[in-house]
């Protein structure tokens, strides 16, 4: 005889009124085959259902606290670039807060966000892409002038319950 059990979460979802009850017990399809040598064919599939109780009990969590985490990259612009045709920078070219040379951008996604800044001034979302390894301008009527400071700022947040 060989026994596998499967686990049927998907009815809990389909009947609101038995919602709480799926919430406490999950519904255990065990499919019980057995081996007839004589017969191999599906007649003898046999399936029984039981229920498992399985502990939902919500966690008591006194405090969250979110942890913001800020990484900040510096270029200055070394000539005037026209943006007409679009530009993209590496992140090779920025360092960070400490004055280090990076290799690439810590950008937090789906926890976090980026900001551009040029000349101080936050950029449009729509005006640029981020990715882990480059900085790329939409083409778009504009330039950035010699000796402008382009600053990206990546924040990300994580979550620290305290049970």
């Amino acid at each position: 005889m060989k026994k596998e059990e499967l686990v049927d979460t998907s009815t809990g979802k389909e009947e609101e009124g038995r919602m709480e009850f799926y919430k406490k017990r999950k519904k255990v399809v065990q499919r019980v085959l057995l081996n007839d040598c004589e017969n191999s064919n599906m007649s003898n599939l046999r399936i029984k259902v039981s229920s498992a109780s399985i502990d939902y009990s919500p966690k008591n969590v006194t405090e969250i606290t979110i942890l913001p985490t800020v990484n900040r990259y510096f270029h200055i612009a070394d000539a005037n670039l026209n943006l007409t045709n679009g530009a993209t920078f590496t992140a090779n070219l920025f360092f960070n807060d400490y004055g280090n040379n990076i290799t690439e951008f810590m950008i937090f996604s789906p926890n976090g966000y980026v900001n551009l800044y040029i000349n101080g001034m936050m950029q449009e979302s729509g005006v640029y892409n981020i990715t882990t390894n480059t900085l790329t301008f939409i083409p778009q009527n504009a330039t950035i002038y010699k000796n402008t400071p382009i600053i990206i700022e990546s924040l990300g947040f994580t979550a620290k319950l305290n049970l």
